[in-house]
């Protein structure tokens, strides 16, 4: 019982840390010069959405080959293929119709009985094809970041935690590359998990405890969709798992896991963060258990005797 608490006490010192750090890259400058960064990026319709994913689905930051020159300071590449989208065009155009009586609602007549007419201006709208490009078709002024990009660095016994982290994984693990600039993915409609083959140690395990996370908390079989949380609430609760599971295997990923925690909650308050800690440490508490070969004991709670069988059935749901 001793172990139990001081582990509970180990994990709630680690969602305090991820919790202080997170607070200081809110109150800090960095955090708003990147958000004044990402504000001046279009936000696209779902139309052209699906179309640049349809041409490029790796794309993260899409603007035009001006607004990448002039706004960002960086210069589209040589060569560069542009991604087709639909731009809206607004035109006026004067038409004649009939006059309304502003206060009855009904046409004005002349002397001679017959409507009055006149001209009025309209806005219409119309479609035109316009080229936009991926920030990785582009080179010049760094946009600001969040963190570092990748994790660098070997881990202790990495091939037993790997093959640990598999053995907890609720789906099967695969090394595979794919074509996006994501380092790891959890499909649940291949259910399957997949990791980009040939990155760091350090990088390969945050990733794997991570979608491991997703697949853990996450998965939409037999959930109410409108309980199940919000992407946001699912990046932040996966990236957390993975911070706290690191920090007790000795991967220290507190610049990657703060920032990326931070860039998605985007609330100052960290609502989301907070309402997330107890599913955190819970999952975080059950991926080191099952690593270190032990199953956790619940923490025991007070009931009320029982005097039907029925309130049986219901204690025995209780978890």
């Amino acid at each position: 019982m001793q172990e139990n608490t001081s582990a509970n006490g180990r994990l709630k010192a680690l969602t305090d840390k991820l919790e202080n750090g997170v607070s200081d890259i809110f109150q800090s400058g960095q955090y708003a010069e990147y958000l004044a960064a990402m504000s001046r990026f279009h936000h696209y319709s779902f139309s052209n959405s699906l179309l640049i994913f349809m041409q490029r689905p790796d794309a993260t930051h899409v603007a035009g080959y001006n607004d990448w020159k002039n706004v960002f300071g960086r210069q589209v590449k040589a060569h560069e293929k542009g991604i087709q989208i639909l731009a809206p065009c607004f035109c006026n155009k004067w038409t004649q119709r009939q006059k309304i009586n502003e206060q009855t609602g009904l046409p004005v007549q002349g002397a001679d009985g017959q409507p009055v007419m006149e001209w009025v201006r309209e806005q219409r709208v119309r479609y035109k094809v316009v080229s936009v490009f991926d920030i990785s078709q582009t080179e010049g002024k760094e946009l600001p970041v969040l963190g570092v990009s990748e994790l660098t660095g070997d881990v202790m016994e990495y091939d037993g935690i790997l093959e640990k982290l598999k053995t907890l994984s609720p789906l099967p693990v695969v090394f595979e590359a794919f074509p996006r600039d994501a380092k790891g993915y959890c499909s649940y409609a291949e259910q399957r998990i997949v990791i980009q083959p040939d990155m760091s140690q350090q990088q390969t395990v945050k990733t794997l405890v991570h979608e491991i996370a997703h697949a853990k908390l996450h998965l939409p079989t037999g959930t109410d969709p409108a309980e199940r949380p919000s992407r946001t609430a699912r990046e932040v609760e996966a990236e957390s798992v993975a911070y706290v599971v690191c920090q007790h295997l000795g991967i220290d990923t507190s610049d990657y896991s703060f920032a990326y925690v931070a860039g998605w909650s985007r609330d100052q308050d960290m609502t989301v963060l907070k309402a997330s800690l107890e599913r955190i440490r819970a999952t975080a508490a059950e991926l080191i258990d099952g690593m270190e070969g032990r199953e956790r004991t619940p923490p025991r709670r007070e009931q009320k005797p029982q005097h039907t069988r029925r309130s049986k059935r219901r204690a025995s749901n209780v978890r």
